[in-house]
């Protein structure tokens, strides 16, 4: 089967019964290297062809569909024809020449790249694969077709007719119809890097800009990049194809989930309403990354990114509820005062003192941190009218109660997401070698666990995904054994201001430990070294576009990523991760928290204080 762009299921509402029965035959009968994009936008001008075919060897084309019966026909040129399929007249472009003119303009895109022309011989300038274009008439047999004298307005080899399509055609002829639209002196073959170049030049909303997670700008650059880099065609697929209902997406430490959830949320404050859509994070550092980045966008107003726990005491400060306040004899702890936010709001909405359904959409980050009530309290915000919810989750980074999972169903806390849940199991932020020392510490934990899923309907529980690199490789980690937790410091600043020197920006950087003593430490020598960095603390400032080395707990890393980590003081996370998976999946997500190097130090200090955010 082919690659259908967005998912069949997802975009059948706006189709014609023509263009439903085609897309079915090219889902069904090309072959799994093929990909097709249906009535997706292209290049800065918005152009909406029908359907675009891409393969490596065979290369582009483009297909207008036409649900036209003959008889709606009253006049046809080259140039225009006269259409009544309504009974009213009505003058439009030749549908061969409409498709000529997408292709053009496509191709027109496609030069200014010079990877993707062939820089010498007779072809000099022209783009190094073949391209064309054709018409799919899906209620004109062949017979009608040349009876009609069609063939005298439209080249006859450019069209597939009603009887070439049929649910019983044989795959081979109809991709013999598709590719005999081709000029037959056309050659060449696509690399997968420059797929992905045709793929960043014509689809604009696939492009990833690594600094700030999105990158919207329709503009082709005049200076384009070395390197271009775009989702992988699993995730454009379901970022496409994220209707409303409630949906929810299963992905691996960085498969982009964060990636996919951010252009969700850009593509729904696009749309005219007075309710805003609603982002929550359970680690407040990504929340405020997060958030950075939809300012950035203009769009801070359309879309509410929050922490969770701050944005219950919002919900309290906004509908007039007392907030929790400690008594004489009883201090609150954070953690305690937080959950008292909680408690307060669900009961508030369960009153009707404040009220549900205040946004357009509900968007949950990190979803395997959040309790069942806490879930069951949001899944309430969302307007019933559009009944739009997205919940990300990896439950091998749950590493708040990991026994929440067990016996647990969507459906318990109100999400009913059968027939809308997809996997990323594929992890493009760590190298190979970040990624096999983080599953080798890790060790069971990747291991499914069935006795976790007691829903008895997989689609319903969690599933416990195992990574799959995406095959970047990259130096093996460096690992440090020090006689002290001050030699670990002063060793990790060494290497850091190495790795600075190497072109690493401070800001891209992050010392992630266990233990506040050891966060301390690292602190106090880098200070000494005068090298810039901040430490996050509890719920204190956190600015993750401010050029300096981030040193925080492993829990607060969740959800963020740097080109450079150091973990530091993992001697009790190691030497315990056998014997408490709750340690292990600690490891996990603090090393898969690195791009590119991964430097870990250990030594037999025994630091106390151990944190939880």
């Amino acid at each position: 089967m082919s690659t259908l762009i967005p998912a069949l299921n997802t975009c059948v509402s706006r189709m014609t019964t023509g263009e439903r029965r085609l897309a079915e035959r090219l889902e069904q009968k090309l072959g799994s290297n093929y990909l097709v994009w249906y009535d997706v936008p292209v290049g800065p001008k918005r152009l909406h062809p029908d359907f675009i075919v891409l393969h490596p060897r065979r290369g582009l084309l483009v297909l207008e569909v036409k649900d036209w019966k003959l008889d709606d026909i009253r006049q046809a040129g080259k140039l225009s024809f006269e259409v009544a399929p309504e009974g009213v007249p009505r003058s439009v472009i030749n549908p061969l020449e409409q498709a000529r003119q997408y292709a053009h303009q496509m191709v027109a895109a496609l030069t200014q790249d010079p990877q993707l022309v062939q820089d010498e011989g007779k072809w000099r300038g022209m783009l190094s694969f073949p391209w064309s274009y054709g018409l799919v008439l899906t209620h004109i047999t062949r017979r009608q077709f040349v009876t009609a004298e069609l063939d005298c307005v439209i080249d006859s080899q450019r069209v597939i007719c009603s009887d070439e399509m049929t649910e019983t055609v044989d795959p081979q002829t109809l991709k013999s119809r598709l590719w005999n639209m081709f000029p037959a002196l056309m050659h060449g073959m696509l690399s997968i890097p420059n797929i992905d170049r045709v793929r960043w030049i014509l689809f604009p909303e696939v492009r990833v800009d690594a600094d700030a997670d999105m990158q919207v700008s329709l503009d082709i650059p005049l200076d384009l990049p070395d390197t271009m880099t775009v989702l992988d065609i699993q995730q454009e697929r379901l970022s496409r194809s994220l209707g409303d209902g409630h949906r929810v997406i299963h992905g691996v430490a960085g498969s982009g989930k964060t990636l996919i959830l951010a252009r969700r949320a850009v593509q729904l404050a696009k749309r005219v309403t007075t309710k805003p859509v609603l982002v929550l994070c359970y680690n407040e550092p990504l929340a405020v990354q997060l958030a950075s980045v939809i300012a950035s966008k203009g769009l801070a107003g359309k879309v509410h990114v929050r922490h969770f726990h701050k944005w219950c005491r919002e919900q309290l400060v906004s509908y007039g509820q007392a907030l929790p306040v400690s008594t004489e004899t009883e201090k609150l702890s954070t953690a305690k005062l937080m959950e008292a936010f909680v408690q307060r709001l669900v009961r508030a909405v369960d009153k009707k003192q404040v009220p549900s359904g205040q946004y357009m959409a509900v968007l949950i980050d990190e979803g395997h941190d959040f309790k069942h009530e806490w879930l069951k309290l949001v899944v309430q915000m969302v307007d019933p009218d559009t009944n739009s919810l997205l919940l990300l989750y990896d439950d091998a980074q749950s590493i708040y109660e990991r026994h929440r999972t067990r016996k647990f169903s969507f459906r318990s806390v109100g999400i009913h997401a059968q027939g809308r849940t997809s996997m990323l199991k594929v992890n493009y932020r760590n190298t190979k070698q970040i990624l096999d020392t983080a599953s080798r510490i890790a060790g069971t934990l990747l291991m499914a666990d069935k006795s976790d899923n007691g829903s008895g309907d997989e689609d319903d529980g969690i599933p416990l995904l195992h990574p799959v690199s995406s095959g970047r490789v990259g130096q093996e980690p460096t690992v440090v054994r020090m006689p002290n937790l001050q030699a670990e410091a002063l060793k990790i600043a060494e290497l850091l201001s190495a790795a600075h020197f190497e072109g690493h920006a401070w800001g891209d950087m992050a010392v992630i430990c266990r233990h506040h003593t050891v966060m301390d430490e690292c602190a106090k020598v880098l200070e000494e070294r005068m090298l810039p960095h901040q430490v996050r603390k509890g719920l204190g400032t956190f600015d993750p576009e401010a050029d300096t080395i981030k040193v925080m707990s492993m829990h607060a890393s969740k959800g963020l990523e740097f080109g450079v980590v150091a973990l530091m003081g993992v001697e009790e996370v190691v030497g315990n991760a056998v014997a408490d998976p709750d340690e292990a999946r600690l490891f996990y997500v603090a090393a898969t928290r690195a791009r590119s190097k991964l430097l870990i130090t250990a030594s037999n200090s025994k630091p106390a204080q151990p944190v939880a955010a």
